[in-house]
């Protein structure tokens, strides 16, 4: 098993601290449909202005609010303007399994507002002369993406997209 990226939020800032709520921390469930995040989903949060690392699960706050409320403990580790990359995670049974896996990371605006979709797109490589998980390479192309037709191990690549229908329908 290899636990992997899924869904990533990059840069949201956090708008509140809530130290006497029960624990977890509240986001807009519009930005995690967008992203992929459910209710109760354990999430990490890496704290890019203090270096704070936690592990806590997601409620869903106010729909189009853009709100990143850290709750409980967590309030602790953060204070309201700074940036978070929270990241969901999904356990794999084979780097196999990569070639289906499409992890969607939203970046943000200061005010919480998306920046962009980006996917990360794992493909086959021809340069790549083996396949054990252990010595597959972490790079990022952003080139076309070829068929899972070799077998040499995945190499991955980031595909951005600025527009598209989700976007277009969060609120500004």
């Amino acid at each position: 098993m290899m636990k992997v990226i899924r869904a990533k939020l990059h840069g949201i800032r956090v708008t509140a601290a809530d130290l006497n709520y029960h624990g977890s921390i509240t986001l807009d469930p519009e930005l995690c449909d967008t992203a992929g995040f459910y209710p109760m989903e354990f999430v990490e949060i890496w704290n890019k202005n203090s270096g704070a690392r936690i592990s806590t699960y997601v409620i869903f706050g106010e729909p189009g609010s853009r709100c990143c409320i850290l709750n409980g403990a967590a309030a602790r580790t953060c204070q309201v303007g700074d940036e978070l990359i929270i990241a969901a995670s999904e356990m794999l049974a084979s780097p196999k399994d990569l070639y289906d896996l499409k992890p969607r990371i939203l970046t943000f605006l200061p005010d919480n507002q998306i920046d962009q979709v980006l996917f990360y797109d794992v493909f086959h490589s021809e340069r790549r002369p083996t396949t054990s998980a252990s010595s597959m390479p972490r790079s990022i192309r952003s080139s076309a993406t070829p068929g899972p037709t070799s077998t040499s191990p995945p190499s991955a690549r980031i595909s951005a997209s600025a527009t598209g229908p989700r976007l277009r329908s969060m609120p500004s």
